[in-house]
Protein backbone atom coordinates (compact mmCIF):
# COMPACT_ATOMS: atom_id res chain seq x y z
CA UNK A 1 0.00 0.00 0.00
CA UNK A 2 1.28 3.41 -0.83
CA UNK A 3 2.49 6.06 1.78
CA UNK A 4 -0.67 8.68 1.40
CA UNK A 5 1.13 12.32 0.89
CA UNK A 6 -0.15 13.89 4.20
CA UNK A 7 2.03 11.49 6.23
CA UNK A 8 4.95 13.21 7.85
CA UNK A 9 8.15 12.29 5.98
CA UNK A 10 11.12 10.97 7.79
CA UNK A 11 14.23 13.96 8.08
CA UNK A 12 16.35 12.65 4.70
CA UNK A 13 18.48 16.07 4.95
CA UNK A 14 21.73 13.36 6.17
CA UNK A 15 22.78 11.36 4.01
CA UNK A 16 20.04 12.53 1.38
CA UNK A 17 19.42 10.09 -1.41
CA UNK A 18 18.96 12.96 -3.43
CA UNK A 19 20.01 16.92 -3.41
CA UNK A 20 18.12 18.75 -1.12
CA UNK A 21 16.71 22.06 -2.72
CA UNK A 22 16.69 25.33 -0.54
CA UNK A 23 16.30 28.76 -1.10
CA UNK A 24 17.40 32.54 0.25
CA UNK A 25 17.36 36.15 -0.54
CA UNK A 26 19.76 38.96 -0.73
CA UNK A 27 17.57 42.13 1.22
CA UNK A 28 19.26 45.18 0.46
CA UNK A 29 17.74 48.49 2.15
CA UNK A 30 17.63 51.73 0.23
CA UNK A 31 20.77 52.50 1.39
CA UNK A 32 22.84 49.47 -0.07
CA UNK A 33 23.13 47.71 2.74
CA UNK A 34 22.46 43.75 2.77
CA UNK A 35 20.82 41.39 5.35
CA UNK A 36 23.05 38.67 6.87
CA UNK A 37 22.45 36.35 9.59
CA UNK A 38 24.79 33.91 11.60
CA UNK A 39 22.93 30.16 11.28
CA UNK A 40 22.49 28.42 14.45
CA UNK A 41 22.39 24.70 12.63
CA UNK A 42 24.32 22.97 10.75
CA UNK A 43 25.40 23.06 7.61
CA UNK A 44 27.45 25.93 8.41
CA UNK A 45 26.31 26.79 11.99
CA UNK A 46 27.91 30.28 13.79
CA UNK A 47 29.10 31.47 10.42
CA UNK A 48 27.36 34.30 8.40
CA UNK A 49 24.54 33.72 5.53
CA UNK A 50 21.67 34.93 3.72
CA UNK A 51 18.77 34.06 5.46
CA UNK A 52 16.76 30.72 3.58
CA UNK A 53 16.09 27.15 3.92
CA UNK A 54 14.68 23.98 2.56
CA UNK A 55 11.95 24.83 -0.55
CA UNK A 56 8.39 22.69 0.72
CA UNK A 57 6.24 20.72 -1.73
CA UNK A 58 4.11 22.97 -4.04
CA UNK A 59 6.30 26.61 -3.38
CA UNK A 60 8.14 28.65 -5.81
CA UNK A 61 11.82 29.42 -4.92
CA UNK A 62 10.68 32.32 -4.91
CA UNK A 63 7.87 31.82 -2.46
CA UNK A 64 10.22 29.65 -0.47
CA UNK A 65 12.85 32.72 -0.21
CA UNK A 66 10.62 34.97 0.84
CA UNK A 67 8.64 32.96 3.76
CA UNK A 68 12.04 31.83 4.90
CA UNK A 69 12.96 35.37 5.11
CA UNK A 70 10.14 36.01 7.10
CA UNK A 71 9.87 33.09 9.40
CA UNK A 72 13.67 33.38 10.30
CA UNK A 73 14.57 37.12 11.09
CA UNK A 74 11.42 38.76 10.74
CA UNK A 75 11.74 40.33 7.46
CA UNK A 76 9.69 41.01 4.37
CA UNK A 77 10.99 41.89 0.96
CA UNK A 78 10.14 41.93 -2.49
CA UNK A 79 11.89 39.71 -5.36
CA UNK A 80 14.15 42.06 -7.48
CA UNK A 81 15.74 38.52 -9.71
CA UNK A 82 17.78 35.95 -9.71
CA UNK A 83 21.35 36.15 -8.41
CA UNK A 84 22.42 32.77 -8.49
CA UNK A 85 22.92 29.53 -6.98
CA UNK A 86 25.62 27.65 -4.45
CA UNK A 87 25.98 23.64 -3.92
CA UNK A 88 26.58 22.98 -0.31
CA UNK A 89 28.36 19.58 -0.59
CA UNK A 90 29.86 17.98 2.96
CA UNK A 91 31.59 14.51 3.06
CA UNK A 92 32.19 11.99 5.76
CA UNK A 93 35.29 10.68 6.66
CA UNK A 94 34.73 7.54 4.31
CA UNK A 95 33.74 10.08 1.38
CA UNK A 96 29.86 9.79 1.47
CA UNK A 97 27.62 12.50 0.94
CA UNK A 98 26.79 13.73 4.32
CA UNK A 99 25.24 16.92 3.16
CA UNK A 100 23.96 18.21 -0.42
CA UNK A 101 21.81 21.20 -0.68
CA UNK A 102 21.51 23.63 -3.79
CA UNK A 103 20.45 26.80 -2.75
CA UNK A 104 18.87 29.29 -5.20
CA UNK A 105 19.67 32.69 -4.37
CA UNK A 106 17.85 35.89 -5.20
CA UNK A 107 18.35 39.44 -4.95
CA UNK A 108 15.48 41.48 -3.03
CA UNK A 109 14.31 45.04 -1.75
CA UNK A 110 13.51 45.70 1.80
CA UNK A 111 9.50 46.27 2.28
CA UNK A 112 9.29 45.95 6.16
CA UNK A 113 10.08 44.21 9.39
CA UNK A 114 13.43 44.76 11.41
CA UNK A 115 15.86 41.97 11.56
CA UNK A 116 15.40 39.64 14.97
CA UNK A 117 17.08 36.89 16.01
CA UNK A 118 15.42 33.50 16.53
CA UNK A 119 16.40 29.34 16.61
CA UNK A 120 18.07 29.61 13.10
CA UNK A 121 19.44 32.81 13.54
CA UNK A 122 21.89 33.94 16.26
CA UNK A 123 22.64 37.50 14.79
CA UNK A 124 21.32 39.54 12.28
CA UNK A 125 22.28 42.59 10.69
CA UNK A 126 22.71 44.84 8.07
CA UNK A 127 25.71 45.74 6.75
CA UNK A 128 27.97 47.22 3.53
CA UNK A 129 28.48 44.37 1.02
CA UNK A 130 31.99 45.30 0.99
CA UNK A 131 31.76 44.04 4.65
CA UNK A 132 31.35 40.22 3.45
CA UNK A 133 35.50 39.61 2.93
CA UNK A 134 35.70 40.28 6.80
CA UNK A 135 33.13 37.49 8.02
CA UNK A 136 33.46 34.23 8.35
CA UNK A 137 30.83 33.19 5.98
CA UNK A 138 29.45 30.25 4.41
CA UNK A 139 31.14 29.23 1.04
CA UNK A 140 30.20 31.34 -2.34
CA UNK A 141 28.40 34.14 -0.25
CA UNK A 142 30.53 36.60 -1.13
CA UNK A 143 29.81 35.92 -5.18
CA UNK A 144 26.41 35.90 -4.20
CA UNK A 145 25.79 38.87 -2.33
CA UNK A 146 27.92 40.77 -4.85
CA UNK A 147 25.28 39.43 -8.18
CA UNK A 148 22.69 40.30 -5.74
CA UNK A 149 23.70 43.57 -5.22
CA UNK A 150 24.56 44.24 -9.02
CA UNK A 151 20.66 42.78 -9.51
CA UNK A 152 19.38 45.67 -7.37
CA UNK A 153 21.38 48.41 -8.34
CA UNK A 154 20.16 47.49 -12.06
CA UNK A 155 16.29 47.67 -10.14
CA UNK A 156 16.47 50.94 -8.67
CA UNK A 157 14.57 53.86 -9.58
Amino acid sequence: MAASTSEPQADTRLYPPRPILAASVAVFRDDGRVLVASRTKPPGPDVFSLPGGVVEIGETLEEAALRELDEEVGVRARILGFAGHVEVIERDEAGAVRRHFVVSAFSGAWIDGEPTTGPEAAEVRFIDPGEIGSLKTTPGLAGIVSRAHAVWRECRP
